[in-house]
């Protein structure tokens, strides 16, 4: 696996790290015990239920699933990468029967399985256990990806659902996305300046598609400031 170099000063990547660790110890102070419940979260009007393992419901998490409601279409078949408690998958299928839902977290599997029967989806949201495309068929019209925002090695798998070691899952996802897009096909990504945005950008350009901010939101926390962006993309057929 090759280092990932991030494409920011060493000022900005200690930056980065700090809020990381910050946001991580948070994070695990809020979902309590590993042999616990969890949290219970109301969300766009639906109710998910988020254990230990599995990266709950943020303030930010709106720039996305608002952008899911607008963006999907009746007719599209949807695919939710890394989906975490499902909450993507069941705000597609509110319009879309045909969603299938992925995550390598087999605690987000159950969590995905248990919160679309919860929400009334279960017979439209399609859950699976898979590391990037690796058990995913055929093509879609529209794919959501929330990834992790940081390239450090994850130590637990609350954890896992914000570092991406060496982005090597990010970068995966975009080498291989065109072959899980139909012509026409969009995607929707969710990403933050806490993470190595230029590098992204890098992965979007470098496989040709084209971005548009759909939705974007600052906070500041310890006089830092981080960007939160909503990102669709086009240009899925290939030049």
């Amino acid at each position: 696996m090759d280092e990932h170099t991030p494409m920011m000063s060493a000022e900005y990547v200690d930056r980065v790290r700090e809020w990381h660790e910050n946001a991580y110890r948070q994070a695990r102070a809020e979902a309590g015990p590993e042999s616990g419940t969890g949290q219970t979260f109301e969300y766009l009007d639906r109710v998910l239920v988020v254990p230990p393992q599995v990266h709950p419901i943020t303030g930010m998490s709106h720039l996305l699933g608002g952008a899911v409601l607008a963006e999907v279409r009746e007719t599209d078949r949807v695919l939710d990468m890394g989906t975490g408690s499902g909450v993507n998958a069941i705000l597609a299928a509110s319009k879309s029967s045909r969603v299938v839902a992925v995550d390598i977290n087999p605690y987000a599997v159950d969590a995905a399985t248990a919160n679309a029967e919860r929400n009334g989806v279960a017979d439209r949201v399609d859950v699976r256990h898979s590391d990037v495309f690796g058990a995913v068929d055929g093509v879609f019209d529209l794919i959501v990806f929330d990834p992790p925002f940081r390239w450090f090695a994850p130590r637990d798998l609350l954890e896992g659902a914000s570092t991406d070691e060496n982005y090597q899952a990010m970068t995966a996802f975009f080498t291989q996305a065109r072959e899980h897009l139909t012509a026409d096909g969009r995607m929707l990504i969710f990403f933050g300046s806490s993470g190595d945005l230029t590098y992204l950008r890098h992965l979007i350009d470098a496989t040709g598609f084209t971005a548009t901010v759909l939705a974007q939101q600052s906070l500041v926390r310890d006089g830092w400031q981080v960007d939160y962006f909503t990102f669709r993309l086009t240009g899925a057929q290939p030049a």
